[in-house]
């Protein structure tokens, strides 16, 4: 398997170390604070081992509230907030250092039939004829870096937009959108809650991106700085993170040193299976 995808896998699988505590660690290149995606998919992880299987997640709702610290592990602990006869409810506190960094509430559901309708998925390039992201940062910052960047990526991300790097400076690139195609770098387990917890990683990956696309700025150019302040998703149908998923993401709103972002998430054939809703912190220097 892909090194980046199985470390990433690793990650995920939490050890339990009492009835609804659980403990996971970042991985060893993170030098600053934790990935949002990463404590995301970990608190969720720790909520769906707590839920009968049969009960899946439909929706997130979380809220990033300290800096995460990679160097120490994460203690993530559930709160069984209500069993019904169709839903089940739960609250995880992950906590570093004695204190919360990041809360998140889940519900899950029991199969039911309903009416079923989506919004259809906008047309995009074939994902296979897009360049890969390893070409993309290649011909931004050379070879040598690009290799470093993507060794530590496990999933495969195709922008048919610009990249921020790309649009920096550039208002002629500036949009409020962007679309990516993205899916994990190997084969998975059938496990649908795998998959579920995978998308909550890569849905942090690129969101607020969109943001800065729209301004012409990028992170990591001695101006902007930024973080996941909120994160919800709804999972309306299931899927496969190792099959092409179309990410397509807008900006309606940023003010306030804030920006909002919000994305829809397509299988390759068409349907609609996760709703994305994210505000994050945007700071610009010289502004």
């Amino acid at each position: 398997m892909n090194t980046a995808l199985k470390n990433l896998l690793d990650i995920l699988d939490l050890e339990q170390i009492e009835d609804d505590i659980f403990r996971g660690s970042s991985p060893e290149d993170r030098q600053q604070r934790v990935f949002g995606g990463q404590v995301a998919g970990q608190a969720l992880v720790a909520a769906t081992r707590t839920v009968p299987v049969a009960r899946q997640v439909h929706s997130l709702h979380a809220y990033f509230i300290r800096p995460g610290d990679p160097l120490v592990p994460i203690v993530y602990t559930v709160d069984r907030v209500r069993d019904g006869r169709s839903f089940s409810t739960r609250r995880v506190v992950a906590v570093q250092h004695g204190k919360a960094i990041f809360t998140l509430s889940a519900s899950f559901q029991v199969p039911e039939n309903g009416p079923d309708h989506h919004t259809p998925m906008p047309e995009a390039p074939d994902p296979e004829t897009l360049p890969t992201g390893f070409d993309r940062f290649a011909k931004l910052f050379g070879t040598k870096i690009a290799e470093q960047f993507m060794a530590h990526r496990p999933f495969d991300l195709r922008h048919a937009t610009p990249l921020t790097w790309e649009a920096k400076g550039k208002p002629e690139l500036a949009t409020p959108e962007s679309v990516v195609w993205l899916k994990a770098n190997d084969k998975l387990p059938d496990d649908p809650t795998l998959h579920v917890c995978l998308m909550t990683y890569a849905s942090d990956m690129t969101l607020l991106d969109t943001v800065l696309v729209n301004h012409g700025l990028a992170w990591g150019d001695n101006r902007t700085v930024g973080a996941s302040l909120d994160h919800a998703m709804w999972f309306h149908r299931p899927f496969r993170a190792d099959e092409w998923l179309l990410y397509v993401q807008e900006t309606p709103s940023a003010g306030g040193a804030r920006g909002f972002a919000r994305g829809q998430v397509f299988t390759q054939t068409g349907d609609l299976v996760v709703s994305v809703a994210q505000e994050g912190l945007v700071r610009v220097t010289d502004l």
